[in-house]
């Protein structure tokens, strides 16, 4: 496949896309930091992919959105898929604290993904269709008082998601949404494990698949659809007394 790729240098992104470099699928990678693209680029060729472009797109920075899609599109010619694995995390005791923080990690989870799906999708509808993944969180699935700020802007991204796949799914977008339980990565290195907790490596091939079939909800690993299934069925009053 030719894809757009924004996030594959680190944590979930960076699993998926080497799980797709493996079979040579073909890149171009999106992400702020243009010296990390280039070592990603080459970590990806290395392992059987190729990498037409890295091109600097800074989610907290709207104007970068649309000028590098335009500039991915030119380097692949055909594009089959965009796959969106970028975004921020961090303690709901931190953002609780840090309003600048909270202000960031709410506009990169929510609206600005949001902005650029809503660019990305056209783009790939003019080109006869194909498939936007893009990482939410099983966090949206239900607020939680202990994770209610991040699954906030998880909960909306998803809902968008849905919407989209839902009006769109007919004249050939397909939407797939990616809801990880708990991934041991550098941005939850500080948050206490839960049970089920496993790494990016390890869910890769799952999202590769639900991005090949178009699958539009897949939870990694899928034990999280069966816990996030109990939770929703928790009355308010036990959801009060838990502390997860």
């Amino acid at each position: 496949m030719n894809v757009v790729f924004c996030g594959a240098t680190k944590g979930i992104g960076r699993a998926v896309a080497r799980h797709m470099a493996q079979r040579g699928d073909r890149f171009a990678l999106l992400g702020r930091d243009v010296d990390d693209l280039k070592r990603s680029g080459s970590d990806l060729e290395a392992m059987g992919g190729s990498v037409a472009s890295t091109i600097r797109c800074d989610l907290m920075d709207l104007a970068s959105i649309a000028p590098a899609l335009d500039e991915a599109w030119a380097a692949l010619e055909k594009v089959d898929a965009v796959v969106v694995t970028a975004g921020l995390f961090d303690l709901h005791e931190t953002l609780e604290s840090d309003s600048a923080l909270r202000d960031r990690v709410l506009t990169v989870d929510f609206t600005n993904t949001v902005h650029l799906c809503e660019l990305a999708g056209p783009r790939l509808l003019a080109g006869g269709g194909g498939t936007l993944a893009v990482v939410s969180s099983v966090a949206g699935d239900r607020p939680r008082k202990t994770i209610y700020l991040y699954g906030a802007a998880k909960a909306g991204l998803g809902h968008y998601l849905e919407g989209l796949d839902l009006k769109y799914r007919g004249n050939g977008l397909r939407v797939v949404n990616v809801k990880p339980g708990f991934i041991k990565t550098g941005m939850t290195a500080n948050a206490k494990v839960p049970p089920f907790a496993t790494t990016p490596e390890a869910i890769a091939p799952a999202v590769v698949r639900a991005i090949d079939r178009g699958t539009s909800v897949v939870y990694v690993p899928f034990v999280w659809r069966l816990v996030m299934l109990a939770v929703r069925s928790l009355p308010k009053f036990m959801m009060r007394k838990l502390n997860f």
